[in-house]
């Protein structure tokens, strides 16, 4: 997961919307019984392992903290400047769009 992604991910825990829709994907029996599926599987199960391994060393979890705060910040200013140039583009489409209302009222009014 690439910063960017991970502060988008930050940002829609926060959303109350998200949070509703990701409860009923979680209550849905076909998701309920692909997720069982993946937790059965092999590679989920040696995920779990060293992932507990590593959560059992706190100088390893100090580490990963650490890493996952500056992926998050870094990201964050990915976020950020993603939205400040979406906004602009949206405020030049919405400006372009008046420029040619302004045309038409005025070409239907000769």
């Amino acid at each position: 997961m690439n910063n960017l992604m991970l502060a988008q991910l930050m940002k829609d825990l926060q959303d109350p919307e998200m949070m509703r829709e990701a409860q009923k994907l979680m209550q849905d029996p076909a998701f309920q019984a692909h997720m069982k599926k993946m937790t059965q599987s092999a590679q989920f199960q040696q995920s779990m392992k060293r992932t507990k391994e590593i959560m059992n060393d706190p100088e390893k979890v100090k580490e990963m903290q650490k890493n996952m705060e500056t992926r998050l910040a870094e990201g964050q200013k990915q976020l950020q400047e993603f939205e400040e140039k979406e906004k602009q583009e949206q405020q030049g489409k919405e400006k372009a769009m008046e420029g040619e209302d302004k045309k038409l009222s005025a070409s239907t009014e000769e």
